[in-house]
């Protein structure tokens, strides 16, 4: 069988880290309009969408770029080290506004954040031998690690866990199962996966606080948290993590999902016999998901098992229209803009945390009040694009558009000169 490649996946892709570029980029946090936003607690909205869908496009990415199941020690190592890599990467993340260099401030340690910055994402994307990316990952990670736990005043409360961190588990767990089990196997952890996170989270009672429960801090997922992730969380929730340990079990099966989807895509079957089979299996999840959200409440920051089916089933449903629209009817004009999006993400998921990183370091004095600093981000947006609109929510949306532009344009010039960065 030889390897598929769907420009339909390329574009879902696409679509999805256009979407997360602009949810994570407002002009101005104060004024995001609601869908934008992550619920505040259970429910989900567009934006709640973005992660979930970016894992299950990496579940079904994987058996189409394995089609041919090969085990061996060459294989795991493959799969060992883009997992690494792609942890690394998202923990560097978390470590970028802490970097302390020599007593360097300002512009100085901007530049040396930066230099940073370019080697770590050099021997984490670059293209090296087999050996050679083992050393880099596993050399970085264990610098990491020490940071964190050395006592380093800096870095004794940067956050571990994270986006492409979740990412980076899934992806191992979920292309070790499609290379050594069948898909009944593989349907049958998915279910026990979502049954026991349920169990766990309304029936077993937390210590410390009582009886099982669903609410922010005080349920078992966030004591995990506190015990094992205890001065390495997010700084927004302090005392548990949205990415923390015991949800990313459910998350799994995110992936899990879209591999079956993808196993699907690889039936010797017609197109539409797959866009079909696609469809029906998106409107089963959705109505699953909706069912047991009756008694275990969709929910992002808990990845509730009712949001894994909800958002697989939505997933499943986008991948069924794209595909047949795309990979059956044959147009593809319109699309081009998603799928230059689409065949780069890790550039744009690497890049698009630090710019705005790196612009809020560059500070001077505000044209409007010398008295107070403003910093390069905030200035672009307050004098640049705000004033262009009498909706405040509308020019937060245009900053978030313009920085998809610039991006946009960056990516065609990788796209027209065939530059794909992967991990």
């Amino acid at each position: 069988m030889t390897r598929e490649r769907l420009i339909s996946l390329d574009v879902f892709r696409g679509l999805t880290i256009l979407l997360m570029t602009i949810v994570n980029n407002p002009g101005d946090w104060g004024h995001v309009y609601a869908p934008l936003l992550h619920s505040e607690w259970h429910g989900c909205t567009p934006t709640d969408l973005v992660f979930p869908f970016f894992i299950f496009i990496m579940g079904v990415a994987v058996p189409l770029a394995m089609p041919t199941k090969t085990w061996d020690d060459t294989t795991f190592n493959k799969i060992l080290v883009r997992s690494l890599r792609m942890f690394c990467l998202g923990i560097f993340f978390n470590y970028f506004s802490k970097i302390q260099i020599f007593g360097l401030e300002g512009i100085s340690l901007l530049i040396g954040r930066l230099i940073i910055t370019v080697t770590i994402g050099y021997a984490l994307m670059g293209n090296f031998s087999s050996k050679l990316k083992n050393i880099l990952a596993f050399s970085i990670l264990f610098i990491y690690l020490f940071l964190a736990y050395s006592g380093i005043e800096a870095y004794q409360d940067v956050r571990l866990p994270g986006v492409l961190q979740r990412i980076a588990i899934v992806y191992f767990v979920v292309s070790l199962l499609y290379l050594k089990t069948s898909k009944k196997t593989q349907i049958i952890t998915g279910a026990v996966l979502l049954l026991g996170y349920w169990a766990a989270m309304t029936l077993i009672p937390v210590p410390g606080i009582g009886a099982a429960n669903l609410e922010k801090g005080t349920n078992l997922a966030s004591w995990v948290d506190s015990i094992l992730l205890k001065g390495h969380m997010y700084r927004e929730t302090i005392t548990w993590d949205p990415e923390g340990i015991l949800s990313t079990l459910p998350s799994i099966v995110n992936g899990i999902i879209g591999l079956l989807i993808g196993q699907i895509l690889q039936l010797n079957i017609t197109k539409n016999q797959k866009a079909s089979k696609i469809a029906l299996a998106g409107a089963a999840l959705i109505i699953a998901g909706l069912l047991w959200n009756i008694i275990f409440p969709i929910n992002k920051s808990l990845w509730t098992s009712s949001y894994v089916l909800y958002t697989t089933g939505l997933a499943a449903t986008c991948l069924a229209l794209l595909y047949y629209v795309i990979d059956i009817a044959d147009y593809k004009k319109g699309f081009k803009l998603f799928l230059i999006w689409g065949v780069n993400p890790m550039i744009v998921f690497f890049f698009s945390q630090i710019i705005p990183q790196a612009l809020v370091m560059i500070q001077f004095k505000n044209p409007h009040n010398p008295a107070e600093q403003i910093n390069l981000l905030n200035y672009l947006y307050t004098f640049g694009i705000a004033p262009l609109f009498s909706n405040p929510m509308t020019a937060s949306l245009a900053g978030a558009l313009v920085y998809v532009g610039i991006w946009t344009f960056i990516l065609w010039i990788f796209y027209k000169n065939k530059l794909i960065f992967k991990v």
